[in-house]
């Protein structure tokens, strides 16, 4: 019997003892500390360097990097946030009813996917939320991740740790588990945990460093407001018979004859609005078009103007800019000092036609310049508020020869430079999922498969693709792996194992499935759940046969544990993903996870003999 006098396990457990209370001290960050971890186990000698570098090449992390990818696709298309307006509407702006939908949905979708993978999609979706509803990430990101793990307690194949327990049963016993033999345990537990969220939620508070980002990032009506816009633009109606109809917007010199600058064109389509934005120039009026116009002339008589050019003025309410806060946006950006555009103006820079933006306001020495901006030559310390697609103001930032960029305004997040592809994406992760389903391929495959469809369809490019990626989050995961190898290596996973027979083995049956309960999530805090369950089955399986009772119920205690992965950020990828999301610390799991862990251990070791009796 291994013994911890083995120097190799003593090693392995200094290692885990350190690292657990780094992770716990929080001064360190997680991604240093785990490649201190792999660098402890080359130089120790414990493990060779292929052993310890091996997760780079595992394919689970190659799968949640893609999936990091599929979920920026769903943001670049607004197809997040169109599903964030769709769960804001069903809930009817309560968070109370946002964390249920959404634990429901997750919970739901898991049972016939990827954990990791639904988790990874709605991420994007509950920021946005949060940000409409002017919430903490904090409070929703944690019953994200919970849904996310209970949705591997729902089916057969939501999660791999109840494959390769069935396979474990079906050769040791010729006994198996059906599709739902899961489902009546898995809804007790998502009941119970969206219960314990809704409790539980007030625990996490709001970050220190949350607080003053809301404080200090401006809003894009915080700009309208500044710059005085509200009382200059104007909504026109296209009516029947305008003379504007049919002629592209640079034909019409409305800069030139009447100071008025096109902002954005509304035009409706199938029963939705559309904004136009990029090339106004270039763009063909038509009948029934909204135009967006800023007036900087204080003297021009709208009705004369609108009477001579057969339009309709229409109200411009605050949520108009709502509205079109996903499609265009505002920045200020300032001159380089010494630059080429100094003593230039607007015009004489040709500023529309080579960047693509409108000019709609100049601050100078905190004061709103008035009359045709176009006509203002450009002085240090110059603000300008320039309006137009997010694309192109993003693109801004990389004239650094020409204007610098100030802080971009919190709409920035809705941005959606790709939404036109939205039913592509739909398609990508429609074919994801379906492939993920029905096993056609391994999901890695599935998943590298609707990134390359949303490549190909220009939902993602390569630049937002690989920024997307949560490196950190990967680092940390491939980090911690080692830790499995080792354990098993040097005989530590044995040396828990066999005590355990020797101390619960003639102990009564339900405390029997505590102590497999307990061993099983104590094990899945250091090593994958899919290894905890290979590692775990067998005992299981082998104490019931022992006692001449049914394998079911000691298998089934094992594969609700090996997915009851909450007590800390590294129990689980879908723990890891939240992480930086939801801007927690390691302590923040710990206090939610435990108490939840051990509620859905006294509700399993009650459920299932109930479901799957001893005998």
């Amino acid at each position: 019997m291994p013994s911890i006098t083995n120097i190799p396990l003593a090693s392995v457990v200094i290692f885990l003892a350190i690292a657990v209370l780094l992770f716990i001290h929080n001064k360190i960050r997680m991604d240093v500390i785990a490649l201190l971890v792999m660098l402890a186990f080359c130089v120790s000698g414990i493990l060779s360097v292929q052993e310890v570098f091996a997760g780079f090449s595992d394919p689970n992390i190659i799968l949640i990097a893609l999936l990091f990818i599929v979920g920026e696709a769903l943001v670049r298309t607004g197809v997040a946030y169109q599903v964030s307006e769709w769960l804001m509407k069903a809930a009817k702006n309560s968070e109370t009813r946002v964390l249920i939908l959404v634990m429901l949905a997750v919970a739901g979708l898991g049972s016939f996917m990827s954990s990791v993978g639904i988790v990874a999609i709605f991420i994007p979706v509950v920021l946005v939320i949060c940000r409409q509803m002017h919430i903490s990430p904090r409070r929703l990101m944690m019953p994200l991740s919970m849904a996310g793990l209970i949705s591997g307690m729902m089916t057969l194949i939501a999660t791999a740790p109840n494959l390769v327990i069935n396979a474990e049963l079906i050769h040791l016993t010729k006994q198996r588990f059906d599709f739902f033999s899961f489902t009546p345990i898995g809804i007790v537990i998502l009941l119970l945990g969206i219960v314990y969220m809704l409790v539980a939620r007030r625990w996490l508070g709001q970050a220190e460093n949350e607080q003053s980002e809301g404080v200090n990032r401006h809003s894009i009506q915080d700009l309208i407001e500044d710059y005085q816009l509200q009382a200059r633009t104007k909504r026109f109606v296209v009516r029947t018979g305008s003379d504007f109809i049919g002629q592209p917007l640079e034909a019409l010199h409305l800069r030139s004859n009447y100071a008025l600058n096109v902002l954005a064109i509304e035009r409706w389509k199938r029963f939705r609005p559309r904004f136009l934005a990029d090339s106004l120039g270039k763009i063909e009026i038509r009948e029934k078009d909204i135009l967006l116009i800023d007036c900087a002339d204080p003297e021009l008589d709208i009705n004369e103007f609108c009477q001579q050019h057969q339009l309709e003025p229409t109200e411009l309410r605050p949520y108009h800019f709502e509205q079109q806060a996903k499609f265009m946006g505002m920045v200020e950006i300032t001159p380089i000092p010494e630059g080429d555009y100094l003593g230039k103006t607007v015009a004489e820079i040709g500023f529309r036609s080579r960047f693509g933006l409108n000019v709609v306001g100049i601050k100078r020495n905190n004061e709103i310049l008035t009359g045709s901006l176009i006509e203002q030559p450009l002085k240090i310390g110059d603000l300008l508020l320039v309006v137009g697609s997010w694309k192109l103001i993003q693109a801004m930032r990389n004239k650094t020869k020409a204007f610098f960029v100030l802080d971009y305004p919190a709409e920035i997040e809705r941005a959606a430079p790709a939404q036109s592809q939205a039913p592509y994406a739909i398609l990508s992760i429609v074919t994801m999922v379906a492939l993920m389903v029905t096993g056609v391929v391994p999901n890695v495959v599935a998943a590298l498969i609707a990134c390359l469809m949303l490549a190909k369809f220009r939902c993602v490019d390569a630049k937002s693709a690989y920024a997307s990626i949560h490196w950190s989050s990967l680092i940390l995961i491939v980090g911690m792996m080692p830790f499995s190898t080792a354990l098993q290596k040097t005989g530590g996973i044995n040396l828990i194992v066999e005590f355990m027979i020797n101390t619960v083995g003639g102990m009564g049956k339900h405390w029997i499935l505590i102590s497999l309960f307990t061993l099983t999530a104590v094990i899945g805090l250091f090593i994958s759940n899919t290894a905890t369950a290979i590692l775990m089955a067998p005992i299981a399986i082998t104490m019931a046969q022992h006692l001449q009772l049914s394998p079911l119920p000691f298998a089934m205690t094992v594969a609700i544990a090996s997915s009851a992965a909450f007590m800390t950020p590294i129990s689980s990828p879908v723990n890891t993903m939240v992480l930086g999301a939801g801007n927690y610390k390691f302590g923040d799991f710990v206090k939610i996870g435990v108490p939840f862990t051990l509620l859905v251990m006294l509700a399993t070791v009650f459920l299932v003999p109930v479901f799957f009796p001893f005998k």
